[in-house]
């Protein structure tokens, strides 16, 4: 096409490309995101930071009871195990566990749920506390958005560790914009566990319970590079906490929905099957925890 027909052309699809040039333009020449306000990510990280200790502080005891449950399909077969434990914190830095129920694969149970326990044991370590806790001087931060978590303003932070830590994660947090706490955590961990583990999601939730902010859920999906694919979950209730202040707070959210047994168990392999296990069985006495022989 030549002459006055392409010249007609070229100016028609000039001024259709022009809200796209100048936004693009627009764009690349903003400045990084901004927390509304006036209050930058340092801030917002000093107040988290400020604000985890004085809570850290006032904590003086805490108990309250978990539902672990985990499902593995793939190679070499399905696995599915439950357990119930009653965990006890006592300040600064003392956590017993107890386990009140444990059924299904005795895999998972000893080498998942009792490694858990283990695990966070370790990690309460007054040491390894001040090592993983989420601060400048173990995690970059960057200010991504806001976004309400259960009707309350939130801001999102991408965090990356600065080193990597089994116990450090990266991903995104919703830090509470009125009392500076985390709300939320989407991430993964700063640290490949194993070889075999290809990639691991983390969604952890949080409530406000009295003056603190505590776990109350807990989803995880895990490939394994042998085509296998396992999740867990942990719900996190009957919370019963004391402060310095004196004030006792009790939490209690809805049970979990129950899991029915019934039409997984004839899936599981003839092995799975001889595995499971009840609380007060063989199995509780090698673990390392105290077995309750009675659910409560």
């Amino acid at each position: 096409m030549t002459g006055e027909p392409a010249v007609r052309m070229n100016a028609a699809l000039k001024s259709l490309l022009l809200p796209f040039l100048l936004y693009a333009a627009l764009v690349s020449g903003q400045n990084p995101v901004q927390p509304v306000g006036n209050i930058s990510v340092k801030e917002i990280v000093a107040r988290l930071t400020e604000n985890n200790r004085k809570r850290s502080q006032m904590l003086q005891s805490f108990t309250g009871r978990r539902e672990y449950h985990l499902l593995y399909t793939g190679f070499p077969g399905r696995r599915e195990a439950d357990m119930v434990v009653d965990v006890t914190y006592q300040a600064p830095a003392s956590k017993d566990f107890k386990v009140v129920s444990e059924t299904g694969s005795h895999l998972i149970i000893n080498r998942v749920f009792r490694r858990l326990l283990e695990s966070e044991k370790e990690a309460s370590d007054e040491k390894n506390q001040a090592r993983t806790a989420l601060t400048e001087a173990n995690y970059t931060f960057a200010f991504v958005g806001q976004e309400p978590v259960d009707s309350r303003a939130a801001y999102i932070l991408q965090v990356e560790p600065r080193i990597d830590n089994k116990y450090l994660y990266r991903g995104r947090i919703w830090v509470d914009a009125a009392d500076y706490a985390v709300a939320k955590i989407e991430a993964e961990p700063a640290k490949r566990p194993s070889f075999w583990i290809s990639r691991t999601e983390i969604h952890h939730a949080y409530k406000k319970i009295g003056d603190f902010w505590l776990p109350v859920e807990n989803q995880s999906a895990t490939d394994v590079r042998l085509g296998g694919h396992a999740i867990l979950s942990i719900h996190y209730r009957d919370y019963k906490l004391s402060s310095a202040s004196g004030q006792v707070t009790i939490y209690s959210p809805p049970a979990p929905a129950l899991w029915d047994f019934a039409a997984s168990l004839s899936t599981l392999s003839k092995w799975d099957l001889s595995s499971s296990t009840s609380s007060g069985s063989i199995l509780s006495k090698q673990i390392p925890f105290p077995v309750a022989h009675s659910a409560s």
